[in-house]
């Protein structure tokens, strides 16, 4: 299938546009859909993406494009890098299009209304496409220059899980494969909301064991909170949990460490967002992620205090201190010590 047909990538960011070169090195013909003209006559005339991977070039396979019916109508594995903000409303009024497709969800984020992960949006708009997500410590410059990568493609269909390892495997980029998608893209969206206290950390020269606590206290929460919901807790001790918190909580290369960082330095939210010049689906996830732990009534202390912080007008050292006055809680709360 794939060797006759082109592979659909939509959305032209980072992360797009990274494993739209990855499938055309791996000998793909891609057709990497975006929504602004002169955006794809530029990576067609120059080929790089200036706006987001500048210095990486487009590998002659890749063709940009901006036709998004004809690229529906031509492919049958797609994979989708829309923001969570725009996913629902580009791809609704192609619904009949999409019937019978591999569609694999690239967007680590939540719809604000509805609390839906993407890809059960695309359940949603294409009840008769096949659906899968695509998740891991995953950064695009690092798979556009080659770092030795993994991920997770997690689909309870275990044919199109095949199929994404087939065409993106590569010497560089390692494929693993899950049955519990709903884990493996909900982790992939929590995860975001606490890089962006990591970044904060950093920029006010917190301690290795300030960054150590964050990023341990963040998966027992983001953990808790999935495994209310029916999530397996074991995929997030796996690269779409605890791998893609570690490389999220820590590198200057991901987008909502950037924010949090820019907000540790004194900017407002606004100016933060702004300086990156792409979505920080973190921010976005916070609001809905706070309002579902109180309707739950989950206990997410972490994702109270930066809600506090960013939107309540409380100051860092008030919710740092109250943080540190709470009640110590168990270790190790999320998994059930049977079978150990």
């Amino acid at each position: 299938m794939t060797e006759q047909q082109p592979i659909a990538v939509l959305g032209g960011g980072s992360f797009g546009t990274a494993i739209a070169n990855l499938l055309a090195e791996n000998g793909q013909q891609v057709r990497l859909w975006m929504r602004d003209s002169e955006q794809a006559e530029a990576i067609r005339t120059i080929r790089e993406n200036p706006r987001y991977l500048k210095g990486v070039k487009i590998h002659p396979a890749v063709e940009p494009v901006t036709d998004l019916a004809a690229t529906l109508r031509g492919s049958t594995l797609i994979f989708v890098a829309l923001p969570s903000s725009a996913l629902r409303s580009a791809l609704q009024p192609h619904a009949e299009l999409l019937a019978g497709k591999q569609l694999i969800s690239l967007t680590k984020g939540i719809e604000a209304q509805s609390f839906k992960l993407m890809s059960q949006i695309l359940e949603e708009i294409a009840p008769q496409a096949r659906i899968g997500v695509l998740s891991g410590p995953n950064l695009a410059r690092e798979i556009a220059e080659h770092a030795l990568t993994a991920t997770v493609v997690a689909s309870e269909d275990e044919a199109l899980c095949r199929n994404v390892q087939a065409v993106l495997h590569g010497r560089t980029f390692r494929v693993y494969a899950s049955g519990d998608r709903f884990g493996v893209e909900l982790g992939g969206a929590l995860k975001n909301v606490y890089a962006i206290m990591s970044g904060m950390a950093a920029a006010l020269g917190m301690g290795e064991n300030t960054k150590s606590m964050l990023i341990t206290r963040a998966l027992a929460e983001m953990t808790r909170f999935a495994v209310k919901l029916g999530a397996n807790p074991m995929t997030f001790l796996g690269l779409a949990g605890v791998g893609d918190l570690i490389v999220t909580c820590s590198s200057p290369k991901s987008r909502n460490f950037q924010v949090g960082h820019a907000l540790g330095e004194g900017l407002s939210l606004e100016e933060a967002v702004a300086r990156l010049g792409e979505t920080a689906e973190g921010v976005n996830t916070l609001r809905v992620l706070k309002a579902k732990a109180e309707e739950l009534q989950i206990y997410m202390p972490l994702v109270a205090g930066l809600h506090a912080i960013l939107f309540e007008g409380r100051t860092l050292a008030q919710v740092i201190e109250a943080l540190m006055r709470g009640e110590p809680k168990t270790d190790v709360d999320f998994i059930s010590p049977k079978g150990f």
